[in-house]
């Protein structure tokens, strides 16, 4: 490496020159773990190329080209794409995108896959807000509930009021995100829901009942934002350039507003319950049978990137039942994955499949996953599958104990802050059953040396 030239930078070189250069590049956002690309012609993309690119983990193939990069490298290669990009074209990558889509998503998109994957692009720039909020709540309910700090006392009420505020107004973060996905003003799509979180709907009433404040929830919101976002696209068809900024947001606000109230809010409502209560109702009936089977499927989930869309399902359990028992047992395919790795480690011989788990188990431990999935056990193929049998076990584990979190966040130990503090030690009891269960499947029955021919 030439001195000054940042590793970051290089492997954005590199990942451009093997994404077809500027030119092929319509889109580049990225995630906790994965620089997500959108190309003009997925001929002139090198998969092969970029899968043996140094510091790349693994690709998935979707919509989108997601480079799988893991957390605290992809922030920095993605800043440096985001350069390479600015310097190199003198158009608008965002209006460029705009003239795509529809043929990325014509090409690509499968209906329940990209509607899913819609519902991710909501959520998933929220998540680092959603953590942080999060742990900041779950430790300082652990440390009340210790006794090691009053509840009263100035410093409990200044934690509490730091941690919750993002969960009270979080409905107005999710329709900003939701309207921009739907081609829609954010602004708008925060006013969306406004609509559905205002105290005042409380003072409505129709059909002899009071509106309640907040019903339908996130269901609720997503209805109204992406409503409204539709709604002002159609409008300014018909709208002269002159009064746009003047007509079309109010028509739009008062159409949606109105919808809202009469359609939206009832049901989402119902929409809510029915997702709460079929999932509690698959829990209890299922135990750890149910418990086995949500822990064993969680990874090929991961895999597809699938998984953020199940951040509302989370939020609306927490929303109406005050806890969410089902993230617990889904963090039991993190557990399995890491408990995978330390079999293989101990098992190979081979010195860099020995370095790659290294690097990528400490931030599995801490929930992070992606690094073992695509760098280590998803590569070598039965490892994955013994993960999966390991996090069913701790998933079985959690579900018999009816382990529940009062906030979303990452999966792993951190979680354990996360859940109720008389659970904590029955979480991570789960924890290193799948860590252990995970390790016995893959060493008995799931790796063999001869199996890592690409690594050395």
């Amino acid at each position: 490496m030439a001195k000054g030239i940042s590793k970051y930078l290089i492997i954005a070189e590199h990942l451009l020159e093997h994404l077809g250069g500027v030119e092929n590049i319509t889109t580049s956002t990225h995630c906790m773990t994965r620089l997500r690309v959108a190309s003009k012609d997925h001929s002139k993309v090198d998969i092969e190329a970029i899968k043996k690119t140094e510091g790349v983990l693994g690709v998935v193939e979707e919509e989108t080209i997601q480079i799988i990069l893991g957390p605290g490298v992809v922030n920095k290669v993605a800043a440096e794409f985001d350069k390479l990009l600015a310097a190199a074209t003198d158009f608008d990558l965002n209006e460029v995108a705009s003239k795509n889509k529809s043929e990325i998503d014509r090409k690509n998109a499968k209906p329940f896959k990209l509607f899913l994957r819609r519902i991710a692009s909501i959520f998933i720039p929220l998540i680092p807000a959603l953590v942080a909020s999060g742990l900041i709540t779950g430790i300082t309910k652990a440390i009340v509930q210790a006794e090691w700090l009053a509840a009263d006392s100035k410093l409990a009420i200044i934690l509490t009021v730091i941690g919750s505020g993002l969960f009270a107004y979080l409905g107005i973060l999710v329709g900003i995100n939701a309207a921009k996905e739907f081609g829609g003003s954010p602004a708008l799509g925060a006013l969306a829901g406004i609509l559905v979180i205002n105290p005042g709907v409380a003072d409505i009433s129709l059909f002899g009942h009071n509106l309640l404040p907040g019903r339908g929830g996130l269901i609720g919101v997503l209805f109204a934002a992406i409503f409204i976002a539709l709604v002002e696209r159609q409008v300014r068809k018909f709208v002269p350039q002159s009064l746009d900024i003047i007509l079309t947001p109010t028509i739009a606000l008062l159409i949606t507003g109105i919808v809202t109230y009469l359609v939206f809010m009832p049901v989402g409502g119902y929409v809510s319950d029915a997702i709460t209560k079929g999932l509690l109702n698959v829990l209890d009936y299922g135990g750890v049978v149910a418990g086995f089977v949500l822990g064993a499927t969680f990874l090929p989930l991961v895999v597809t990137g699938l998984h953020q869309g199940l951040t509302p399902v989370h939020l609306e359990l927490i929303n109406k039942i005050g806890d969410d028992p089902l993230l617990p047992i889904l963090a039991m395919g993190g557990a399995g994955q890491v408990g995978a790795a330390f079999a293989i480690y101990f098992k190979t011989k081979k010195k860099s499949l020995k370095r790659a788990i290294g690097g990528g188990l400490p931030s599995g431990m801490l929930g992070i996953g992606e690094p073992l999935i695509f760098g280590v056990t998803l590569p070598l193929g039965r490892p994955f599958l013994t993960a999966c049998l390991g996090a069913g076990i701790g998933g079985a584990f959690q579900a018999h104990f009816h382990i529940a979190t009062i906030a979303v966040g990452v999966s792993g130990l951190p979680l354990s802050f996360l859940v109720h503090t008389n659970q904590i030690l029955l979480y991570l009891t789960g924890v290193i059953i799948s860590y252990v269960a995970g390790f016995i499947f893959t060493y008995l029955f799931g790796f063999k040396d001869e199996m890592a021919v690409e690594f050395k």
